[in-house]
């Protein structure tokens, strides 16, 4: 058994003569150190704005909080946790005080990612920690290898969707312990499974930051986003901040022994550095945790920029290992569901060739000019991005929780079309991803949930409701009434899973095929994936598509999937061993498709069988 800490130079360091205080907050010239053996003491400003103190006395567990010269007594920013909420004092944290038994844990190659994203609060009834670990053995049973969760970071209030955190290094007390989440990863590892964890580097929360009181420095003035000044990342001092969140992502990947980031939309950082904020977190987890285990880090990124996904002449990826790949799912929830209101217009024109294109070459809009952005070019060409390059789903926290009631795809959509998807990318080079739920079709919505303060929670309440009112299902005040409110509980509790579901024939019938279609995945094809260095082909005509992959020195994987009205005419049947063969029948030498048809082969290189 080991132990496993980051050093930093921010927040609470148990060192053995005590443990060692340190804020920056060069707006201030005096801040009181609050500590119960040691009362309220005087930090040491240095000519930088760091104020230190040691003291002797303190120790793992105790609280402490930072009083500013107005009597403001906030929180440590790099807080390790924060069990009274983000208003409250922090508390001492001795990462050493966890022993992993890992030690033989190196990772998995990306190639091999089957990811599942999860809410904490809502995975499981309990929404902690201890209740997530316990059904971690499930999902590695069903064929998943990489569990994502949902942004950790301390948020105001009892339950959130994550992307309201303030303290950044603090996991939400409402889920458990720092070490009830190590003991979370540790259990993991022990099953093979990768675990990610979503952060959110563009923005803090509207509730609990304090920095703007002593610590104007961290925020951009010049870059205005929809939550006030942007994070400094490249103004006056922004060495530090940058240094801020580097020491948080390798916070995360060295203290808690996670596998990778998921970097939610940084498309919203303001960067105007070189190299960017993005390319130095790779650089600083690619010389420290990612010399001796695999480490991912994955791209939220609505600005398709494929130069972020570039690999360098050993395949090892300059910045993001993967992006979320919006494109795909929003070609398949309009084909599939029929809705083309909003972004979806993008995609409406004939959305099973988009489909085909985002199979083959990942991003659909590669800097084309876009109708719903009123005609502003989106993206860059990703031909050059192998298919692992793209995180790939049918549905995601965001496309479930932005609706008005959080309805899933399989509630939306036809049946025979979502499941043909579902096999479609199942059985892709892209690296699948699941939302919670997905693999049993779980009945229960995910809402837009949150716990704010009486004026905060007010606010949101009524935006939530009134940026619907330019839907026309949502044009009178009534409908819009109906649209549950963020704030409260019953809101939460609703969204939670319902783990009973898995048993009752409908949804056991969905899991069975989600576990068949990954078999098949694991055994067949992940196995020749690692060579391939570029993207697929496809045509698509009269709702068919077909894409093939080049597998390097592995061969090729062909994909025929009919997705229109009616059965199609005969196909050339692709050449290769049947990987799977759904709706589709040989007769006189060419393929007869049903509708919902999905047809795959794998063909083995030149000399080879």
């Amino acid at each position: 058994m080991t132990t496993h800490a980051h050093p930093m130079p921010f927040g609470a360091t148990v060192q053995a003569q005590g443990v060692d205080f340190a804020l920056w907050a060069p707006s201030v010239e005096t801040v009181l150190l609050e500590h119960g053996a040691a009362g309220s003491q005087p930090m040491e400003r240095d000519a930088h704005g760091w104020h230190r103190l040691t003291v002797p006395q303190a120790g793992q567990g105790d609280s402490y909080a930072f009083r500013l010269p107005d009597g403001t007594r906030v929180p440590d920013p790099a807080s390790r946790y924060n069990p009274e909420d983000v208003h409250g004092p922090s508390r001492v944290v001795d990462p050493h005080s966890f022993a992993w038994t890992d030690d033989a844990w190196r990772g998995r190659p990306w190639e091999e990612a089957v990811v599942y994203e999860l809410h904490l609060g809502t995975f499981t009834e309990e929404g902690t920690f201890e209740a997530a670990r316990q059904r971690l053995e499930e999902l590695a049973e069903l064929g998943i290898t990489a569990v994502e969760l949902m942004p950790l970071a301390d948020f105001p209030g009892r339950r959130n969707w994550g992307y309201d955190g303030v303290l950044p290094f603090a996991p939400d007390a409402s889920y458990g312990t720092p070490d009830e989440l190590k003991a979370l990863v540790d259990t993991a590892h022990s099953l093979g499974l990768m675990v990610l964890v979503d952060v959110v580097y563009n923005h803090f929360g509207p509730e609990g930051n304090y920095l703007h009181a002593y610590c104007p420095e961290f925020f951009n003035g010049e870059h205005q986003t929809p939550w006030g000044p942007a994070i400094n990342f490249d103004g006056p001092g922004s060495r530090t901040v940058r240094d801020f969140f580097i020491h948080n992502a390798c916070y995360w990947i060295e203290e808690f022994r996670f596998d990778g980031l998921r970097m939610d939309a940084i498309h919203a950082i303001h960067d105007e550095t070189r190299p960017h904020i993005v390319q130095e977190i790779r650089q600083a987890l690619d010389e420290g945790p990612a010399r001796e285990r695999h480490v991912h880090l994955v791209l939220e990124n609505d600005a398709n920029e494929a130069s972020m996904l570039m690999r360098d002449g050993r395949g090892i990826p300059v910045a993001g290992t993967a992006q979320w790949n919006d494109d795909l799912h929003h070609a398949v929830h309009v084909f599939a569901t029929g809705e083309r209101d909003g972004y979806y217009t993008d995609y409406a024109a004939d959305p099973v060739a988009s489909f085909a294109c985002a199979l083959a070459e990942g991003f659909i809009y590669q800097g084309q000019p876009s109708a719903f952005r009123h005609g502003e070019r989106r993206g860059e060409p990703s031909t050059r991005l192998p298919p692992q390059a793209f995180v790939s789903f049918l549905q995601t926290h965001d496309q479930v929780g932005n609706r008005a009631f959080g309805e899933r795809i399989h509630a939306l959509g036809d049946p025979v079309l979502v499941r043909a998807a579902m096999a479609c990318l199942l059985l892709s080079p892209h690296v699948p991803m699941f939302f919670m739920g997905d693999e049993f079709a779980a009945s229960t919505p995910f809402l837009y949930f949150c716990d704010f303060g009486p004026e905060l929670a007010t606010a949101v309440s009524e935006g939530r409701r009134s940026e619907f009112g330019g839907f026309a299902a949502f044009a009178d005040e009534a409908a819009r009434a109906r649209i549950p409110d963020p704030n409260a509980e019953s809101t939460f509790v609703a969204s939670k899973l319902r783990w009973r579901e898995r048993g009752t024939r409908a949804h056991f019938e969905r899991l069975c095929e989600v576990r068949q279609l990954l078999e098949v995945r694991h055994r067949l094809i992940v196995p020749r994936l690692a060579g391939m260095t570029a993207a697929g082909v496809y045509r698509s005509d009269n709702g068919t598509l077909q894409v093939s992959w080049d597998l390097g020195t592995s061969g090729r994987l062909h994909m025929l999937a009919h997705l229109g009205e009616k059965p199609a005419a005969s196909r050339a049947v692709p050449p290769g061993a049947l990987v799977h063969g759904e709706g589709a029948a040989i007769q006189e030498g060419a393929l007869q498709l049903e509708r919902g048809a999905v047809y795959v082969t794998l063909e083995d290189p030149p000399g080879v069988g």
